[in-house]
């Protein structure tokens, strides 16, 4: 069962991806642009697993908004010093009910959520003014080297 309680965690705005972003992959593909345009070109580098955790966060978080929140509504993605902050807009307003206890354990449904939770920080759901909801999670990203 879906909760439908609100949650009242804020989110900080974003840079709002290109309108062609509809899929997964555009998001993906999006997140990668971003970071290696902040990144990519400067000694500090980044290290490429937490890449791979960031587009594997940012997948979860599309898919659920296409599978089950009524489609993708919008994708922003801005850095930090800390990371990458995303935000995946759905149409949506039913909070998912793991948002409110993470599962630990597989119980047969999607792998999704305890991913998301495994691999991002301050997760958030907000309900928005317009309907629907924004998921934002904020990814670490972490040196080369380190």
């Amino acid at each position: 069962m879906e909760r439908t309680d609100p949650i009242t965690t804020s989110a900080p705005a974003g840079t709002p991806a290109p309108a062609g972003v509809t899929s997964a992959a555009d998001a993906r593909a999006h997140a990668e642009s971003v970071v290696r345009a902040r990144w990519g070109g400067t000694d500090r580098g980044v290290r490429e697993e937490d890449v791979v955790d960031l587009l594997l966060v940012v997948s979860e978080l599309v898919t659920n908004a296409i599978r089950h929140g009524g489609g993708l509504a919008g994708f922003d993605v801005r850095t930090t010093d800390e990371g990458v902050w995303i935000a995946v807009h759905d149409h949506s307003p039913v909070v998912p009910r793991e948002v409110y206890a993470f599962p630990t354990r597989h119980h047969g449904s999607g792998y999704g959520w305890p991913l998301v939770a495994r691999l991002a920080r301050d997760v958030a759901v907000v309900r928005r003014p317009e309907g629907g909801k924004t998921i934002s999670a904020l990814v670490p990203i972490r040196p080369r080297g380190t």
